[in-house]
């Protein structure tokens, strides 16, 4: 067993013993085992083959991005400034070696050779998926480009990878360096009193009496929704959106980093021969073109605003008439929107959120999975990062698939949001089957005193979202670890099935299986679930123009915009006139902290959450057809799209389950918009 727990590769991560000076000798280490790998397979390899050329170079660098996967895991979890450094220290060392990979022209020549070699007619689907895709990837990454143009694109992807760091924790430092200490619980009539708990005990942990209130969205979005004090919702909403901008600390401030990204962005795509970078990131999607998504979008929009417009509407006379808010703001919404929901359907987020305990939530997200494609999820032991992380196993007839960690409380020095990422993908090494590994990491509220944690429904939503990523990673039967899993699947298909998992967050049989309320342990009354039903769609054309918006912004901005001269605020104020229908103040900052565009991998590909949802509510069509969630459907569905992972393309994947193409009707009625359609 090595000394350095990063360079372990028999088990899984020894989180309890990572320290950040592990980080820079590790990785330096495997850099240049990899290093070494690359430069014998192209001086000693003749002939090459998968066995002799791909398997060794999948070895060495898989070693190298489990390593870094891990590290930048703890970065993003446990956040704490030693990692910190020692992260920034290896994002330019990474960086160089990846791009120096692609660039590598007797690499690129090995694969061509393979590509033409009387055995490639031979390989599975798999493996020639990705043959091509490296081939394709080369070409990416400016392997023929002239020796000048392949040395700026090296240094314009270090650069990048830079920036998104930077970018990422500057909205983390930003969020956690707010904090508010009250006293007098009067300022916070209306909030619940779970969150006034969590609130008295974070101010306790800080060794304060009253209440803290912090950025993080527990703590947030409570005050937002149910706080009568209008002031106090202001003062929050001011913080919330200045986040990361010119209104808060200079070295907080993404301003330039936005600006340099974008102007890096559109150089990279020009240097390999796309007019902008929208067409770089559209070239590995399903989507054809901007030109396609855009009228995409554009379509959707033409059909949601009517119903927007008339959610809105509705909201201001409500204010009006029942709160008094004749002039309706930014930070009147989430709380108007609440109060209209309780007079409209006679029931409240906070009423439901009782019959949703985490001890009952989790069982019935298994129950639902082994209903789907009859696997069982165990609790299991593995070494974590924190306290609040938990392990499980999946298994199919008492054969281990796969596993995944549970990491689902809100803390400080933890990014913000949820998502899936993956420890290790499943490969087969000779004899010996790699499981893939997940993290399913949320932000929700955790347990106060001896009070269970309860989930809002939209948080159980969330949940299932993130946990149909990791059936998509963790349910591949794909052998080869290049397209197992969510490996090599387009981006703009990658949310189809965390959507769709998100549909049996609204069937009664499995409802009935996941609640039961936190004092009587009654489980969620017929009544109450009609009227949670009736109000599925409550302003569903308010948060679909919203999501085209953020959509719609981010494919101009990286399609014709100019960031040296431009005004990204415009182009966002451009965008809000023609699909919005809620308008924020002008001080509102939300691009210094969009850091799915400006960070993660969504940059030119927001859309593909909508584009995505057509697939997702047409698969999930095909259940209600069949009654809802059952084993048979379940069955085609696991065979002709999870299982097969990135070994072929998603359309052909969706037309193999559906036996057509997608068609958007589903997500009209899904979301209450089909007169408009019709």
């Amino acid at each position: 067993m090595s000394q350095n727990p990063l360079l372990d590769f028999t088990g899984l991560p020894r989180f309890a013993e990572i320290r950040p000076e592990h980080i820079s000798p590790a990785i330096a280490q495997l850099l240049s085992e990899a290093r070494h790998t690359v430069a014998q397979l192209t001086a000693h390899v003749d002939s090459p083959s998968w066995e002799n050329f791909v398997d060794p170079l999948t070895d060495a660098t898989e070693r190298l991005s489990r390593a870094w996967g891990v590290v930048g895991h703890l970065n993003a979890v446990v956040n704490t400034p030693e990692l910190r450094d020692a992260y920034n220290a290896n994002i330019a060392p990474i960086s160089e070696f990846w791009t120096e990979l692609g660039q590598n022209l007797a690499l690129l020549g090995q694969f061509k050779a393979i590509e033409a070699s009387p055995a490639y007619a031979g390989y599975n689907a798999a493996r020639q998926k990705i043959i091509q895709n490296d081939l394709r990837d080369f070409r990416l990454s400016g392997a023929e480009l002239p020796e000048a143009q392949r040395q700026r694109y090296a240094a314009i992807q270090s650069r990048l990878a830079e920036l998104s760091a930077r970018f990422e924790q500057n909205v983390m430092d930003a969020t956690d360096a707010f904090s508010l200490y009250l006293e007098d619980a009067s300022e916070l009539d209306g909030v619940p009193e779970d969150a006034l708990a969590l609130f008295a005990a974070a101010a306790q942990a800080d060794e304060k009496t009253g209440y803290k209130i912090t950025l993080q969205f527990p703590f947030y979005f409570p005050v937002m929704q149910y706080a009568h004090n209008r002031a106090l919702r202001q003062k929050l909403y001011d913080a919330y959106v200045k986040r990361a901008s010119e209104f808060g600390l200079p070295e907080h401030d993404n301003t330039e980093i936005i600006r340099e990204k974008l102007q890096l962005t559109r150089e990279e795509a020009q240097l390999l021969g796309f007019a902008n970078y929208a067409e770089l990131s559209l070239f590995t999607k399903m989507a054809e073109s901007p030109a396609q998504v855009i009228a995409f979008l554009r379509d959707l929009a033409a059909r949601a605003k009517p119903f927007a417009a008339k959610d809105r509407a509705e909201l201001e006379a409500f204010a009006s008439k029942e709160l008094g808010l004749s002039d309706l703001q930014a930070w009147d919404i989430a709380y108007a929107a609440e109060k209209l929901r309780v007079a409209r359907y006679a029931f409240s987020e906070q009423e439901v959120k009782q019959y949703f305990p985490e001890s009952k939530v989790l069982p019935g997200l298994f129950g639902v999975v082994n209903t789907l494609y009859g696997v069982q999820v165990r609790e299991s032991s593995a070494p974590v990062w924190h306290d609040d992380v938990r392990f499980y196993d999946i298994l199919k007839d008492d054969q281990l698939v796969g596993s995944f960690y549970f990491d689902l409380y809100s803390r400080e020095g933890k990014r913000p949001g949820a998502w899936m990422d993956d420890a290790r993908g499943r490969r087969k090494k000779g004899d010996t089957m790699q499981t893939p590994v997940a993290y399913l990491t949320c932000n929700f509220t955790r347990p106060v005193g001896d009070k269970p944690a309860l989930f809002t429904h939209d948080e159980v939503i969330t949940l299932f979202h993130e946990f149909g990523h990791g059936l998509h990673h963790m349910l591949t039967q794909v052998d080869e670890l290049g397209v197992s899993g969510i490996n090599g699947v387009e981006w703009d298909a990658v949310e189809l099935p965390s959507q769709f998992m998100e549909n049996f967050c609204w069937e009664w049989d499995v409802l009935q299986g996941m609640t039961a309320h936190a004092e009587t342990g009654a489980t969620l009354p017929r009544d109450l679930f009609d009227k949670m039903l009736a109000a599925k769609n409550f302003q569903s054309g308010m948060m679909t123009v919203r999501q085209l918006e953020f959509s719609l912004f981010d494919m101009l901005l990286y399609t014709d915009f100019d960031a040296s001269t431009g005004d990204w605020l415009a182009l966002l104020d451009e965008v809000r006139q023609e699909v919005a229908v809620n308008f924020p103040p002008s001080y509102n900052r939300f691009p210094n902290s969009f850091s799915h565009i400006f960070a993660g991998g969504y940059a030119a590909g927001y859309y593909s959450y909508k584009w995505a949802e057509v697939l997702s509510a047409d698969a999930y069509a095909a259940f209600e057809e069949a009654g809802g969630a059952n084993a048979a459907t379940g069955k085609r569905f696991w065979d002709e799209v999870l299982a097969v992972g990135g070994s072929r393309s998603a359309l052909e994947s969706f037309r193999a389950f559906r036996g057509r193409d997608p068609q958007i009707d589903a997500l009209l009625r899904h979301s209450g918009m089909v007169e408009q359609a019709a």
